[in-house]
């Protein structure tokens, strides 16, 4: 993990944490990169840009 990286608490009802265990096992990742993941491609998705390239260049004022 970057020293920059920001730590939060974040809870979870027990079935969503489980099921999200699930999916971050059969995609070989950590249930913290598992959410990662899902947050930059929501991101992404939302943005139309990848979230951590920079800010928008194409917004103007």
């Amino acid at each position: 993990m970057a020293e920059d990286d920001k730590k939060f608490l974040l809870r979870l009802p027990p079935r969503l944490f489980d099921e999200l265990r699930r999916w971050a096992e059969q995609d070989l990742r950590s249930i913290n990169g598992q959410i990662e993941w899902l947050l930059h491609r929501a991101l992404q998705e939302r943005l139309g840009r990848d979230p951590l390239a920079g800010p928008d260049k194409r917004r103007k004022g």
